[in-house]
């Protein structure tokens, strides 16, 4: 269990981040990391509790809290104090197929749940496995898993997303043929053209990319099924087919943008573009990257539309193009400082944070710039049609309705308006061309728990699936898709 008064004597010690002034000139990873001395301590103040919610990944009041993967996480933390790396990591990767992913921009569910957060601090539970995965990487222990017999069947795998990623590998270590189409020029999904690359380095997808296609995974980007390529031919072709295309439709805001102005963006085309044209230039550097080839900010008044996860990364993003002012936008009331009483552990600590977007603007601007309970109104366009202004209001919340305060109306300069309000389901084409149903919430529908579409070949998981969610869940949607089409194709599982 560790070392058994680890608990008890050992501070909390993440990784930090590297300091704001230095990480703003770039889009290098965020954080540094800690000694090995030091990490193998922080493994050690894991308890080995009797009901380990931390791997229990539940839905509590509606928020989910423990590891959706059901990471056998006090097995590997205790492996790691021991300096049994090698031992570790095979127990992590038993559960979980990429923590090179979830240990960079996974929230930590797993540690929220954590039995020791209960009172004091969690175990750094989401910086150990990073730790973990990049060490076998560097030990060269990450070597290509071929698997030793083949099935005749042949899988279509729809979407590199991390669902889509998931299905894939876990239907080849069965032994399917598999073949993943991307839309995209490059895998990923949103881990490469919707988180940025100071999150999530991607070096580190083509790392993984090269290991799939060692293994066997066939990848074809550049492929819009439902567009480039007919549904049919797909069916006809392969023995199963599984929908992995993310909840992509953004949800509009009509008021931020009346007349389709120019400088209105949705966040993840302006995310995107930025790595588009980091990628492009093979740097890191955004000033070595071609002008034009991306969405800039740079000396432009900023409003964000939206406090989630996205909007912090524009945020982040926005500055490091050298923004002259951000401005933050967010319906909903600041959350407390504290649990609430209505708020028990081991649910989702609904609580104020200040993430790395956060902290960058506030020593930038020196004030955090969110705005909560406040909505946009209006948007206001110069005589060539390019957005000059925005009109904010102060809300309030009537039988869960937003109110307007009309005598809270202000205008503020806006040169560059930014959606990141969510998404609302998938885009439909892609159901519409294999014709399935979708949910009223414009997800694929199916049965209660399962991921089949209809009576036929077709199959789905993620987010087109489930609705928009966190890199951990929809892994877990694409391993247990996995499991569903190996009974489909072979008439029993593992």
């Amino acid at each position: 269990m560790g070392k058994e008064t680890g608990f008890l004597e050992i501070k909390r010690k993440g990784n930090p981040f590297r300091p704001v002034a230095e990480r703003i000139r770039d889009f290098e990873e965020l954080y540094d990391g800690i000694s090995e001395e030091d990490r193998r301590a922080q493994a050690s103040v894991c308890m080995n509790c009797g009901v380990p919610f931390c791997q229990s990944g539940m839905l509590l009041s509606g928020m989910l809290t423990g590891c959706p993967l059901h990471n056998l996480i006090p097995e590997w933390n205790d492996e790691i104090y021991r300096g049994n790396y090698r031992n570790a990591v095979s127990r992590l990767l038993k559960t979980n197929p990429f923590p090179e992913f979830t240990g960079r921009v996974c929230p930590a569910l797993c540690e929220k749940a954590c039995m020791c957060g209960q009172y004091g601090d969690a175990v750094t539970i989401h910086d150990n496995e990073k730790f973990l995965i990049e060490t076998a990487f560097a030990n060269g222990d990450m070597q290509p898993r071929i698997p030793v017999k083949r099935s005749k069947k042949k899988v279509a795998v729809i979407g590199s997303g991390p669902s889509g990623l998931a299905c894939a590998d876990a239907l080849n270590q069965r032994g399917h043929n598999v073949t993943v189409y991307e839309r995209e020029d490059a895998i990923g999904g949103l881990l490469m053209y919707g988180i940025p690359n100071m999150k999530l380095d991607k070096n580190v997808i083509a790392r993984r990319r090269k290991l799939m296609e060692e293994e066997g995974i066939t990848f074809l980007t550049g492929v819009d099924v439902g567009r480039d390529m007919p549904s049919e031919e797909l069916v006809k072709e392969y023995d199963a087919v599984v929908l992995c295309c993310g909840a992509k439709q953004a949800r509009q805001i009509p008021a931020a943008d009346p007349a389709g102005m120019k400088g209105v963006y949705m966040a993840v085309d302006f995310l995107s573009s930025t790595t588009k044209a980091l990628m492009s230039a093979q740097t890191t550097d955004l000033a070595q990257a071609k002008k034009g080839s991306f969405i800039s900010a740079k000396d432009k008044h900023v409003v964000i539309i939206g406090g989630g996860d996205t909007g912090n990364d524009c945020i982040g993003t926005a500055i490091r193009h050298g923004a002259k002012t951000v401005t933050a936008v967010e319906m909903m009331p600041k959350p407390p400082e504290e649990r609430a009483a209505d708020n028990p552990w081991p649910e989702w600590p609904k609580v104020f944070k200040v993430d790395y977007g956060h902290e960058e603007a506030i020593k930038t601007f020196g004030k955090d710039v969110r705005l909560f309970c406040t909505t946009v109104t209006d948007a206001a366009a110069d005589k060539n049609g390019k957005i000059k202004s925005v009109t904010l209001a102060d809300i309030s919340f009537e039988d869960r309705r937003p109110v307007i305060h009309e005598e809270t109306k202000r205008t503020i300069p806006c040169e560059l308006l930014l959606i990141a309000a969510g998404f609302t389901g998938c885009e439909p084409y892609v159901p519409d061309a294999f014709g399935i149903k979708r949910t009223e919430r414009g997800n694929v529908m199916t049965a209660e728990g399962k991921h089949r579409a209809g009576d036929g070949k077709i199959f789905t998981a993620g987010d087109m699936h489930i609705g928009q969610s966190l890199v951990v869940r929809a892994i877990a949607e694409g391993l247990a898709a996995a499991d569903e089409v190996d009974v489909f194709l072979m008439g029993y599982g593992r």
